[in-house]
């Protein structure tokens, strides 16, 4: 006799720590990208993660370690057929999102900072930090007519 309960298998969350080295986005992006393939993720899908991720280690390497190759970035992330989930933290004391200025503004058009975190916005459906702002959560839903 079944008793109405179904086992639902969730997926496996990795963890990654890498030196706060450049170099190190490419492999950490290549075993996401290449897992979100093998779940049926569009390649539409795919290069979103792909720049999400890349400003996300960039930030982290940039602004939250500030370059100190000494301090690590760690990635965890975990892949279903329905959805992804990336974690990028860094050592850094963190920053509070909404302060950063909306660079499509007329004053804000021509400065440098702040396109990133819009990109994030832009091709992830959620992007949330914790606080004190070191680590921020992306999550990528599988397009419902690709599912």
């Amino acid at each position: 006799m079944l008793s109405g309960r179904f086992m639902v298998s969730k997926p496996s969350i990795h963890k990654v720590v890498v030196p706060g080295l450049p170099s190190r986005l490419e492999q950490v992006c290549d075993t996401i990208l290449s897992q979100a393939r093998a779940n049926k993720y569009t390649e539409d899908e795919v290069f979103a993660m792909h720049l999400a991720i890349e400003e996300a280690f960039a930030n982290a390497l940039r602004h939250g370690n500030r370059n100190d190759m000494k301090k690590t970035i760690t990635v965890e992330y975990s892949v279903s057929p329905k959805r992804i989930d990336i974690f990028v933290t860094d050592q850094g004391s963190g920053f509070m999102p909404d302060d950063v200025p909306d660079p499509r503004c007329d004053e804000n058009i021509y400065k440098t900072f702040g396109r990133g975190v819009l990109l994030m916005r832009s091709y992830m459906d959620k992007v949330e930090y914790n606080n004190p702002g070191n680590s921020v959560h992306m999550v990528k839903f599988k397009e419902k007519n690709n599912r």
